[in-house]
């Protein structure tokens, strides 16, 4: 039987509610202003095309041969990787030359492709580092205090699959990491849905673990102070971009909002109005702590949709709280699709907490940048005409006039690739 235990009661915990406690205090009839941000766009452009990238690396990994034609590809366009609707399958596949390999198995056989060498270099690294304990152990953590994050403990296992990157859980997380901690995990069959009858595979806490029950800002609330208690009036992190004001009555409204008890996200707030500023900030809360488990502090909003049936909330609260906190959460609408940043975990565009999946992600998006170098010979027109160059100003300035261009060799294309300056050409949005 298994022993797991539901989200603790803030009310059990603090009974009687304190005066200023009671949310009645009502979101100001004004609108929030949203100010574009260029530095974390760059953050989500700079990450265009990886995840299609990725899940053709994962689908030619998952082949026995290592390899897969270009027509199987084809078919999971759609449903799978996301491609985007103006370049075909072939075409999007040879932008990444240095990624991807064409070849022909048999002659007149259909096109295939594998991964080069340099690719198959940073997957083997990545791999490392999920084997390694110490990683192993937190990606555990990460995805135990997800569940924990939901009301019943448990979620199907698309949503999961929809958050493996940003949580940065391994390929197939359920051998690799999954069957290491059966005093954490257990598959089972779960409701697809509130309120759905039918069932699919889904992941379940055996028990709830009470030391990690505790919010990334409740950690650094026990490291500044000695007098720290549940309920305090923590306050979230906020930062703006330059030239940002909010309206007066926006501004006090905030405030006054920051002001309220600190629910944590591990405790059940459903005795809370809906509609209160205090369940607004507990959904922020439960957002807030979410983003610190991903390991790039983002993710696009469809996943936060896909998931907040299971955090206790639905996606017009989840919008509200968006919206209202442009201070906490920046929303943007960089690749077709809107992404939620954390602010706090950035400074400018780049990621104040280091993590090594990171590092291989953009490596991966470097490795994407790269084209193939196409080889050159120098064949002189006159002899010497050649050898004036060479004595003035040596082989570079003889070859604006003598070189020719040589067509790429099949071995070469895997070694020799060189970095596209610039954004032109450039399909990874950096």
């Amino acid at each position: 039987m298994l022993s797991f235990k539901l989200k603790p009661d803030w009310c059990a915990l603090t009974s009687p509610l304190p005066q200023w406690f009671r949310p009645q205090r009502n979101f100001v009839n004004a609108r929030v202003k949203w100010m574009r941000d260029p530095w974390l766009d760059h953050v989500v452009e700079r990450e265009k095309y990886l995840q299609p990238v990725l899940g053709i690396l994962s689908l030619i990994l998952a082949s026995p041969t290592k390899s897969l034609p270009v027509s199987t590809v084809s078919t999971y366009k759609r449903d799978l990787l996301r491609l985007p609707d103006s370049a075909s399958t072939s075409s999007f596949i040879q932008k990444y030359p240095c990624f991807f390999k064409h070849f022909h198995p048999q002659p007149f056989s259909l096109p295939h492709i594998r991964l080069t060498q340099q690719a198959l270099y940073v997957y083997k690294e990545e791999m490392a580092i999920h084997s390694s304990p110490d990683h192993r152990q937190a990606a555990a953590e990460r995805l135990t205090k997800l569940l924990m994050l939901t009301g019943a403990g448990k979620l199907p296992l698309r949503i999961i699959d929809l958050l493996r990157l940003d949580l940065g859980l391994p390929r197939n997380y359920i051998l690799s990491l999954v069957s290491y901690y059966p005093d954490y995990f257990e598959v089972c069959e779960v409701r697809d849905g509130i309120g759905s009858d039918s069932e699919v595979p889904g992941l379940e806490l055996v028990s709830w673990r009470e030391n990690l029950a505790v919010s990334a800002i409740e950690k650094k609330a026990m490291s500044e102070t000695c007098k720290f208690r549940k309920g305090m009036r923590l306050q979230f992190p906020v930062q703006y971009p330059n030239g940002f004001e909010h309206e007066k009555r926006v501004k006090f409204w905030m405030e006054e909002w920051q002001n309220l008890p600190y629910i944590s996200p591990y405790e059940d707030a459903f005795h809370l109005n809906p509609n209160s500023d205090q369940a607004e900030k507990w959904v922020v809360a439960v957002l807030h702590e979410l983003f610190h488990l991903f390991v790039s502090k983002k993710t696009e909003i469809r996943n936060l949709c896909s998931l907040t049936e299971y955090l206790g909330f639905d996606r017009l609260r989840l919008k509200k709280a968006l919206k209202h906190q442009p201070g906490i959460f920046y929303i943007s609408n960089k690749i077709r699709t809107q992404t939620v940043v954390l602010r706090e975990a950035y400074r400018k565009d780049t990621l104040l907490e280091k993590h090594p999946l990171m590092g291989m992600r953009h490596r991966y998006i470097h490795l994407m940048s790269k084209k193939k170098r196409r080889k050159s010979i120098l064949k002189p027109s006159s002899r010497g005409k050649a050898q004036t160059s060479r004595n003035s100003k040596g082989i570079r300035g003889a070859t604006n006039d003598i070189r020719v261009e040589k067509k790429d060799t099949e071995e070469s294309s895997e070694t020799e690739c060189e970095t596209i300056i610039g954004h032109e050409g450039m399909d990874c949005g950096m």
